[in-house]
């Protein structure tokens, strides 16, 4: 059956797979390794350049069409902000995120904080963004394949995509330029 990327329904659960910005990490790694390497120690920015092998969201969107979701979304350029909103856009609904509960690696954290660059805009190929009425049978489901996945929010009614960090709300600003764009600059 074709699931698409304007199936999400109140209520359903927001899932992700594997890690925020796994194809921006491993292209910076790549192209700044030397730069890197003067800061960093060689596995952490070997581990890095080797992303890429997560890249393929097949046998997440294969899982996940045997456990119901409603919607699926591969997050590519503009990372998991941008996926969030093109999906909440395209179903018409509003969403509830937990920031604390994107997953996200360390490798991530610590290139993007070196160049400056948000990881949440962060193109993420390989990572998908799914919504189903049973999120944790669903991330259940995927970590059986050997598929990391988390919940990390709700579809909501109306408009607004919230996103929650420790307390704290703020919302959803429409898609910008990917942040991988941003080393060129450097």
């Amino acid at each position: 059956r074709l699931v698409t990327t304007g199936g999400a329904k109140p209520g359903d659960d927001v899932v992700v797979t594997k890690w925020i910005g796994i194809e921006g990490t491993a292209i910076i790694a790549k192209e700044k390794e030397a730069q890197l390497l003067a800061r960093y120690p060689e596995q952490m920015i070997r581990t890095a350049r080797e992303f890429d092998q997560y890249i393929s969201v097949v046998r997440d969107a294969a899982a996940a069409l045997k456990s119901g979701v409603s919607a699926m979304h591969d997050v590519t350029e503009g990372g998991i902000y941008g996926a969030l909103w093109e999906l909440a856009e395209a179903s018409g609904v509003g969403l509830d995120i937990d920031l604390m509960e994107i997953p996200v690696r360390q490798e991530t954290i610590e290139i993007c904080e070196y160049f400056d660059l948000n990881p949440y805009y962060l193109i993420s190929s390989g990572c998908m963004l799914m919504t189903g009425p049973d999120g944790y049978g669903l991330v259940r489901a995927l970590k059986q394949e050997g598929i990391p996945a988390a919940v990390i929010g709700k579809v909501t009614e109306g408009k607004a995509r919230i996103v929650r960090n420790q307390g704290e709300i703020t919302y959803l600003e429409r898609p910008k330029t990917d942040e991988l764009y941003r080393i060129y600059e450097v």
